[in-house]
C-alpha cells in the first residue's frame, strides 16, 4: 500500500532513474548478444528469444530478492523502505492519468497535432494520420489495456511475491512491449517474451475486466452493458487479455472502441468492441479514468486483503 501512495502523490519523476530504463537497455544488448550466438534462422531466433524471456524476469526477481535480504540484515527499516520504493516503481496509477488526461486536453483546446503527438507517447499504434475520434479511441483503449498492465498486474504481483515478483512481471511486460510483435524482426525472436507475457497477464487481465464491471455501477456508467459486452467482444482483440478490460470499458462507457490501426506501416484490420451507443467524445477519456482508478481501488483493497492472508497464513 505504501507503493501505491507513493506513485499516487508523486508519480514517476523523470529525474529519478527508473528500472524499466535499465531493463530496456537491458534487452536491447542481451538481443544483440543472443542473436549473434544462435545465428538467423528462425530456429535458432526462437532458441535466442526464449533464452532472454527466460533469464530477464529471473534476475530482475532474484536480485531484487538478494538485495532485500541483505539490508534486511542491517536493519529492518532499510529493507522496509527499498521495498517501499520498488513497489512504486512498478506501479503506473498516476502517470497513465497524466498522460492520458494531457491528450484530453489537447482534444478539449481544439488542437489535434497536438493531441496526436501525445497519444503517441501511450500508444503503439501509428497516430499521424488520426482523427479527433481516432485519437480518442487510441487514448481510451490505452486506459482500460493499462489498468491491468500498470496497476492491477502490478498489485497482484506484489501481493503474492513483493518487490521482487513485481520487477519480475515488470520485465516480462517491457518485453513484450518492447520485442513481443509479429514483425519480421520478431516473429520468431520474440515469441517467447510473447508467450510469456499472455501466461502473466491472463488472471489480471480477468480480474481487471470483473471489478471495472462492478465499478460501472456507479452514477453514469451501466454495469450491466459493462458484462454483456465484456461477455460479447473480449476476444474481439489479437491478444487473449488486451480485450478483456477494453471490453468491460466499452460496454460501461456505451462507447465503440476497436477497428482498424496501424502499426510500423501495417494496416491491422482488428474487430469492433463494444456498440456505438454513444459519439466517441474526448469527455469518454475522463470517464475512462474514473473506471481505472475505480477499479485500482477495487484492486488495492481485495489484494491487500490477499496479502494480509498470506501473511497470517505465514
Amino acid at each position: 500500500m505504501c507503493g501505491l501512495l507513493l506513485d499516487l502523490l508523486f508519480g514517476d519523476p523523470r529525474w529519478m532513474p527508473h528500472p524499466v530504463v535499465a531493463m530496456g537497455k537491458m534487452i536491447t544488448g542481451l538481443e544483440k548478444t543472443l542473436r549473434k550466438r544462435f545465428g538467423k534462422a528462425p530456429r535458432g531466433e526462437l532458441c535466442a528469444g526464449a533464452c532472454l524471456a527466460v533469464f530477464l524476469p529471473v534476475f530482475w526477481f532474484a536480485v531484487p530478492a538478494l538485495c532485500l535480504w541483505g539490508l534486511g540484515l542491517l536493519h529492518p527499516l532499510l529493507r522496509f523502505f527499498l521495498h517501499a520504493f520498488w513497489c512504486w516503481q512498478v506501479l503506473a496509477l498516476h502517470d497513465l492519468r497524466k498522460e492520458s488526461m494531457a491528450v484530453y486536453e489537447r482534444l478539449r483546446a481544439g488542437d489535434l497535432p497536438g493531441a496526436r503527438r501525445a497519444v503517441s507517447y501511450i500508444v503503439g499504434r501509428e497516430t499521424a494520420q488520426l482523427s479527433a475520434e481516432g485519437v480518442t479511441k487510441a487514448a481510451v483503449e490505452t486506459v482500460a489495456e493499462n489498468t491491468s498492465d500498470g496497476v492491477v498486474a502490478p498489485l497482484l504481483f506484489l501481493a503474492i511475491g513483493g518487490a521482487p515478483l513485481g520487477l519480475a512481471y515488470k520485465a516480462i511486460n517491457t518485453m513484450d512491449s518492447m520485442i513481443g510483435y509479429k514483425t519480421p524482426r520478431y516473429l520468431f525472436f520474440g515469441r517467447a517474451a510473447a508467450k510469456l507475457d499472455d501466461a502473466a497477464n491472463f488472471v489480471p487481465a480477468r480480474l481487471t475486466a470483473l471489478l471495472m464491471i462492478l465499478c460501472c455501477a456507479a452514477p453514469g456508467f451501466s454495469m450491466r452493458g459493462a458484462f454483456r459486452i465484456w461477455r460479447r467482444d473480449r476476444f474481439h482483440q489479437p491478444s487473449p487479455n488486451a480485450g478483456q478490460a477494453e471490453a468491460a470499458c466499452a460496454g460501461g462507457l456505451g462507447v465503440q472502441l476497436g477497428g482498424p490501426a496501424r502499426y510500423f506501416g501495417v494496416a491491422v484490420e482488428k474487430k469492433t468492441i463494444g456498440d456505438a451507443l454513444r459519439p466517441i467524445t474526448p469527455e469518454e477519456i475522463r470517464r475512462a479514468n474514473v473506471l481505472l482508478y475505480g477499479t485500482s481501488l477495487l484492486a488495492a483493497v481485495l489484494l491487500l486483503g490477499l496479502r494480509l492472508g498470506l501473511w497470517m497464513l505465514l
